[in-house]
């Protein structure tokens, strides 16, 4: 499974630059990787375990902005199409299992 993990937080004061860079390093700090800007994604063994790490965002999401969790299988993710722009070389799509970088 992947948790995808979108956000929008605002930056405008000194506290709310703190706390997005916060919450930032948290998703970086758990496995999280960039997807596109705000954007973020975490491969989960299995449900319970997706559930885990949502619980986990949840717990350190900043008081102020949106954070959406959405978790879909590999099969879904690896079914998403690039609308715009070209293909990165070191974007990995595949449906399998483990995966060997």
């Amino acid at each position: 499974m992947r948790v995808i993990v979108f956000f929008d937080l605002p930056t405008k004061t000194k506290k709310d630059r703190r706390e997005y860079t916060r919450f930032h390093k948290y998703l970086v700090k758990s496995g999280f990787v960039m997807m596109q800007e705000s954007v973020y994604t975490k491969i989960a063994l299995n449900q319970n375990a997706a559930l885990d790490i949502a619980c986990g965002v949840k717990k350190h999401k900043p008081p102020a902005g949106v954070v959406q969790i959405l978790s879909v299988t590999e099969k879904q993710f690896s079914k998403m199409e690039m609308v715009i722009g070209t293909a990165a070389s070191n974007v990995i799509a595949t449906d399998e299992r483990t995966l060997v970088l």
